[in-house]
């Protein structure tokens, strides 16, 4: 019955979607102060996330092993390794695709100026290259981390089998957000036209 009330709701909502549109979303214009007292406030908390985030992983890194398991781990993350490079040899084909379908709307259809579609593909790029990176470290940070996990569990010991996740999980979470919020000031410090 869900199923049924959600697809009726979707087809009787979905003309009111084809009014969206992101070109339309504006953007709060900030002073030259507003935009220094936003720096002055989040790039101490962008960098204390940081820091966070790889005093946890180093954190995690030296927490005890047994060899074979942390060879495990290791070959687990060439393995994901592998698949991260051709993940991202197929996001740059992506990116192709993403921008004609850019072009091709807000410069055919929405009629904008070159500039204007080239500044949205560029921050495309710096969002796909962000979500890359955080990924990257949190496949990094969870193979690391469930080696130690099965370590400890032989060792019978609740309290670490209740950190080494939260602290993994933590510093791939605060380091997202970090990197997010990087990516939201730095646009923000360009000048609104």
């Amino acid at each position: 019955m869900k199923k049924i009330l959600f697809l009726l709701l979707s087809f009787l909502l979905s003309p009111l979607l084809l009014l969206a549109n992101e070109a339309d979303l504006k953007i709060p214009k900030f002073n030259q102060f507003q935009v220094q007292l936003l720096l002055s406030l989040a790039i101490p908390i962008i960098l204390i996330g940081s820091l966070f985030a790889l005093f946890q992983y180093f954190r995690i890194k030296k927490s005890p092993v047994h060899k074979k398991m942390a060879d495990v781990s290791a070959t687990i993350f060439q393995t994901c390794k592998t698949y991260l490079i051709q993940q991202g040899k197929f996001l740059l084909i992506l990116l192709l695709f993403i921008a004609a379908c850019v072009a091709f709307y807000f410069g055919y259809l929405q009629n904008m100026s070159l500039g204007d579609v080239s500044l949205i593909l560029l921050w495309v790029v710096v969002g796909i290259s962000g979500s890359y990176g955080v990924a990257w470290f949190g496949i990094r940070m969870n193979t690391l981390a469930n080696s130690r996990m099965a370590f400890n569990a032989l060792r019978n010991n609740p309290r670490t089998l209740l950190s080494i996740p939260l602290r993994s999980g933590m510093s791939i979470g605060v380091l997202l957000i970090c990197v997010e919020l990087f990516l939201m000031l730095f646009y923000c410090s360009f000048p609104a036209d």
